[in-house]
C-alpha cells in the first residue's frame, strides 16, 4: 500500500493513493496541536498507519520545513518545537517495514501540481505557496530541481530591498492580514471589508474575496497592489528560470480567478522585452490534496 503524508504547521494529512494516477482513496486528516510539539505529530502519524487496513509498503512525505532529503533530517520547523535535527527517516524505518522518501512540502506540492494540477503537460512548472509563509518548488522534465542541501527555489525568500524586506514579509497570509489590519482604521464604515472583519484581530485575508464579490474598491485597490508585488517577486524567477507555467498555491490562491488575472497582467511590465509576455499564471488544482499527491508522485520519482 503506498502513503502519502503531509507534515505542516497547523494540518497532518495522511493518505492511501495510487501514484500513476495520483488518486487519492483514503485520507485522514488532524488539526496539529502545537503544545504537544513533534513528538505529538509522530504518535498521530503512528497511531493512523498502524490502523490502516494493510501494511504501507512506500511512504513519500512533504515537510513544512527545510529538510535534507538525502539524509532524511529535518534541518527545522519555524512552527512547531521538537523538529530541528530530528532523523525523521530514520524514525519511519526503525517503526514499519516500508521504503520512505521525504522532501519540503513546497517541492512535493510543486511535484504533484506538474503532474496531476494545473502544471500537467508542462516541461518546466514552478510553484509558489502563498501561505503563512510562500515557499517554492520548481519541476522540469517531471522531475524535481535540487540545489545544494538545505533547499531551493525559496521564492519567499527573495529581498526585495536593501532592507532585508522579502517576498514573504509582503505576500505571506500574515503580511496580507497585518496589511488588511492596518487599512482598517481609515475605512469609512459602509465598508464591506471593514463590516466583515469586525473586531477579528488575525485571519483577516479570509474576508477579501467576500468584500470583493460585495464590489468594495478598498478590497480590489488592496488585491492588486498585492499581486502587483507578487508579480515583482516572480519576475525573478521568470528571469532565472523562465518556465512555461507558474502555478498559485496557498491559502491566499483560494481568492482565485482576480488575484490569477492581476498577476498575469502585472507580470510583463517587470520583465525584459525577451521575456515578455512571460509564463502562464494559473491557479493549483489540487487545492487539500496538493502535498499529499506531490507526496505519491515522490515514490514514483525514486523507483
Amino acid at each position: 500500500m503506498d502513503v502519502g503524508i503531509e507534515i505542516g504547521g497547523t494540518k497532518l494529512q495522511v493518505a492511501t493513493g495510487d501514484p500513476s494516477t495520483g488518486k487519492i482513496e483514503q485520507i485522514y486528516r488532524y488539526r496539529v496541536d502545537k503544545a504537544q510539539g513533534a513528538s505529538g505529530i509522530l504518535a498521530q502519524i503512528e497511531q493512523t498507519l498502524r490502523a490502516l487496513p494493510y501494511p504501507a509498503s512506500r511512504i513519500g512525505i512533504g515537510f513544512g520545513g527545510p529538510v535534507n532529503c538525502a539524509t532524511g533530517v529535518i534541518a527545522t520547523s519555524h512552527q512547531i518545537g521538537g523538529w530541528s535535527g530530528f532523523e525523521l527517516l530514520q524514525w519511519f524505518k526503525d517503526r514499519f517495514d516500508a521504503s520512505v522518501w521525504m522532501d519540503n512540502d513546497a517541492n512535493v506540492a510543486a511535484l504533484g501540481e506538474a503532474h496531476f494540477g494545473a502544471g500537467k503537460g508542462y516541461k518546466q512548472v514552478f510553484y509558489i505557496t502563498l501561505g503563512s509563509g510562500v515557499g517554492g518548488g520548481l519541476v522540469c522534465n517531471g522531475a524535481l530541481y535540487h540545489g545544494n542541501a538545505p533547499g531551493e527555489a525559496e521564492v519567499g525568500l527573495l529581498q526585495l530591498d536593501r532592507e532585508g524586506n522579502s517576498l514573504e514579509s509582503f505576500c505571506s497570509g500574515w503580511a496580507l492580514d497585518a496589511k488588511i489590519r492596518g487599512l482598517l482604521p481609515g475605512l469609512p464604515a459602509e465598508s464591506p471589508l471593514k463590516q466583515l472583519v469586525g473586531s477579528q484581530q488575525s485571519g483577516e485575508a479570509q474576508f477579501l474575496l467576500p468584500a470583493l464579490s460585495q464590489g468594495d474598491p478598498h478590497a480590489a485597490e488592496l488585491l492588486r497592489e498585492y499581486a502587483d508585488t507578487l508579480a515583482w517577486g516572480l519576475s525573478h524567477v521568470v528571469h532565472l528560470f523562465n518556465p512555461q507555467v507558474i502555478v498559485l498555491g496557498g491559502g491566499v490562491s483560494l481568492i482565485g480567478e482576480a488575484l490569477r488575472v492581476h498577476v498575469q497582467e502585472a507580470l510583463p511590465k517587470y520583465l525584459v522585452k525577451a521575456f515578455q509576455p512571460g509564463p502562464l499564471v494559473a491557479l493549483a488544482e489540487l487545492k487539500e490534496e496538493t502535498v499529499l499527491v506531490g507526496a505519491l508522485c515522490l515514490l514514483n520519482q525514486k523507483i
